[in-house]
């Protein structure tokens, strides 16, 4: 499908489902950078040099160029990138070192996921106070405004964003020719700070002003923010309309910073740089300019969100999160999903986060800290791919973008005491989860002494020979056939449930992100069959069609269920965990009226 559509089309999508973060950072970044130096012209013309060679770096080389050339069949992310380099390594604590990384590099893209629609949508709305009349507003104001618009957004979420999910890329288009034009306006007038490319302007300002200018890194990576997207979104889009969109995107980011930096030459009293420039520039534009920058800023919340949903869905298939409920919102697209959980926790999150922090510019002090982390994980984790594959030119410049990135991660440790310890927090809640769920489904797994295939089919031909057999076919779920689970054991030896035609299905996920396959796999006795159906772990499917068009016919569907008795902390936390979320049968939505649950006592 994506070969089809036409390239300029794709290229407009990916302006309104990849770029709106980065694509408004420019509301923001050099306001808050010129927070902590003044703004001479040696301190602007180094600042501009750093945005430039930051998004050269850190955007175009590490996800442009090297981190999309690594996509699996198509798609991209920290878990596809962990799902590549897995199978290449030997040593199992190797092993456990990627998956523990991508599980930091998750719960950090959601910690900063909080922070992205808050500094957005509250830095936008704070450009009310240059309207006549508005100046005096006051922040308790700017918030409620900034916190009603992302309860809507949020409260938006459950009724699917396709109807209007085809506006977001010609918006977005319209964003980037402001954003271009305005740029464009002030630079004539100050051509010289296009000397900024050269990056001796970086290294002299970084030389000139020591640790102080170390630490403006730690503002100047906010440039960056969201050139993550380019990557986790390949599989939406496909690599090249991103690419494409890209080139144009940062010559507009460019052409805007570089005339924000002529403006605050002319102009050195500037706070809100880039809504004064547009003020200045263009007076009788402004509230439509404004009330466009609102709207942009929605359209990069709702990418993250999606994003969101995108991640937790992947983490729910690939075993790693507990089965959170997820609607599909969408009759014509399966992709389109909606996870409550995810959606409330979110909404919660970011409006504590515009509490806690009042103002666009303080929030500045908690945003980048997890980026940069992310950053440098996705460095740390292309370059072993690299090396393993033998690719010495890629894993040498990859070396030098984790270089780049632990730069930027060091100076962002600034940010933890004044605020940047609220991303970490936030992280720290999907990343316990993981943690306390992975563990836990291990241990359950042991606990519940699931019976060896030799010794269940042995039992399984007495019992289906002498009992009274209930026609019709039955279902029952099991991950792996030949260890049987206990509540399969249950259902037919102790209450001597058994159906004339009795089929053990498994869901299995394959490395790949994409494609469905369903199939009998085994005849073990008469009246007993297994059907394995296997899923990419991107893959949003209905699993009764899949039944359907196997010509299975079922009139009960038994499923197991742990009732788990402890005494640990953290086994009671998992078995909420198991109680609040639904059992897999139901994550599948497969018929209720033919469920029948079959609970297990477990020891943990």
């Amino acid at each position: 499908m994506l070969e089809k559509e036409s390239p300029l089309k794709g290229i407009i999508k990916s302006f309104g489902l990849v770029f709106g973060d980065i694509g408004t950072s420019p509301i923001y970044t050099l306001a808050v950078i010129f927070l902590l130096t003044k703004p001479t012209e040696s301190h602007v013309i180094g600042v501009l040099s750093l945005i430039v060679w930051t998004l050269v770096i850190l955007v175009t080389v590490e996800y442009a160029w090297l981190a999309m050339s690594l996509g699996k069949k198509g798609e991209g992310g920290t878990i596809v990138l962990k799902e590549i380099l897995v199978p290449l390594l030997k040593s199992g604590r190797k092993v456990a070192f990627v998956t523990f990384l991508s599980f930091i590099g998750i719960s950090l893209l959601v910690g900063d996921g909080v922070i992205t629609p808050a500094i957005s949508i509250l830095s936008a709305v704070e450009g009310m106070l240059l309207i006549p009349g508005l100046e005096k507003t006051g922040q308790g104001t700017l918030i409620l405004i900034a916190g009603l618009i992302a309860v809507v957004l949020f409260s938006f979420q459950r009724k699917g964003t396709e109807r209007v999910a085809g506006a977001f890329g010609p918006l977005m288009v319209l964003w980037f020719a402001s954003l271009s034009i305005s740029g464009i306006v002030s630079l004539v007038q100050v051509p010289s700070v296009l000397k900024a490319v050269n990056p001796y302007y970086a290294f002299r300002f970084l030389a000139e002003n020591g640790i102080a200018g170390f630490f403006v890194l730690s503002e100047v990576i906010l440039c960056a923010t969201g050139g993550e997207a380019l990557y986790a979104d390949m599989g939406h889009l496909g690599r090249i309309p991103i690419i494409r969109a890209w080139v144009v995107v940062f010559t507009a980011l460019l052409l805007n910073y570089f005339g924000q930096g002529a403006f605050l030459l002319q102009h050195p009293e500037a706070k809100n740089v880039l809504f004064e420039m547009i003020f200045h520039q263009a007076q009788i534009l402004y509230i439509p300019f404004l009330v466009l920058s609102i709207m942009a800023t929605v359209i990069a919340s709702q990418a993250m969100i999606s994003g969101m949903f995108s991640i937790f869905y992947q983490a729910i298939t690939t075993h790693i999160m507990p089965l959170f409920k997820v609607d599909y919102t969408s009759t014509e697209l399966r992709s389109q999903i909606y996870i409550g959980f995810v959606n409330w926790f979110l909404l919660l999150s970011v409006l504590f986060i515009m509490v806690q922090f009042k103002a666009s510019h303080n929030l500045a002090a908690a945003y980048g800290l997890a980026v940069t982390v992310d950053m440098t994980i996705t460095g740390i984790l292309m370059t072993m791919i690299f090396f393993l594959r033998k690719s010495r030119l890629k894993a040498s410049i990859a070396l030098v973008v984790v270089f780049v990135d632990a730069v930027y991660l060091l100076s962002n440790t600034y940010k933890i005491p004044h605020g940047g310890y609220w991303s970490l927090i936030i992280a720290l809640i999907p990343f316990s989860i993981i943690m306390i769920y992975t563990s836990g489904q291990k241990r359950l797994y042991k606990s519940l002494q699931p019976m060896d295939l030799d010794v269940f089919l042995e039992k399984y031909r007495g019992m289906y020979n002498s009992a009274s057999r209930i026609r019709g076919t039955a279902l029952f779920f099991a991950r792996d056939v030949t260890r049987v689970p206990p509540y399969i054991v249950q259902t037919m030896f102790m209450n001597k449930i058994i159906y004339s035609d009795n089929i053990i299905v498994s869901i299995v996920r394959r490395e790949d992100p994409f494609g469905v396959i369903g199939f009998f796999k085994a005849c073990y006795a008469e009246g007993l069959r297994s059907f394995e159906i296997q899923l990419g772990y991107m893959e949003v499917v209905d699993i009764e069609e899949i039944l359907k068009e196997a010509g299975i016919d079922e009139i009960a569907i038994f499923y197991g269920l742990e009732d788990i008795s402890t005494r640990n902390i953290l086994w009671k936390v998992f078995a909420l965990f198991k109680k609040l979320t639904p059992s897999y049968v139901q994550f599948y939505q497969l018929p209720h009226h033919k469920l029948h649950g079959v609970i297990t006592r477990v020891e943990m």
